[in-house]
């Protein structure tokens, strides 16, 4: 599990990589531990994170919402404890969710994953 985890590589931005790229929005986000891919949950249309879980092999996402911790094995789909990732270890405070702010159309939750 020790590749599995970078505790020293930063996120990537503040929101999900593919969703800024194509001016799209997210539910929530999530971290990828071993590269620090910032992606969206299985929520969102995206549906990055788990994207780049198939794409890579990277099996580990930690959440990067506020005041979350947890990781998430995608191998065993389990919750696990994990080292504190380098800072920041969230979406800035102020980023709504979902967000990003002025992107989130009135429809929202129609598009999203139940």
């Amino acid at each position: 599990m020790s590749t599995d985890i970078d505790v020293n590589v930063a996120p990537s931005g503040t929101g999900c990589v593919e969703c800024d790229r194509q001016e799209g929005f997210w539910v929530h986000l999530r971290r990828c531990a071993a590269c620090g891919h910032i992606g969206c949950c299985d929520t969102s249309p995206g549906q990055h994170a788990t994207a780049h879980f198939q794409e890579t092999g990277h099996p580990l996402i930690q959440s990067f919402e506020p005041g979350e911790d947890w990781f998430w094995d995608y191998t065993d789909e389990s919750v696990l404890d994990g080292p504190e990732l380098a800072a920041p270890t969230s979406r800035p405070q102020d980023q709504p969710s979902p967000g990003p702010a002025g992107r989130v159309p009135a429809n929202w939750r129609q598009l999203i994953h139940t």
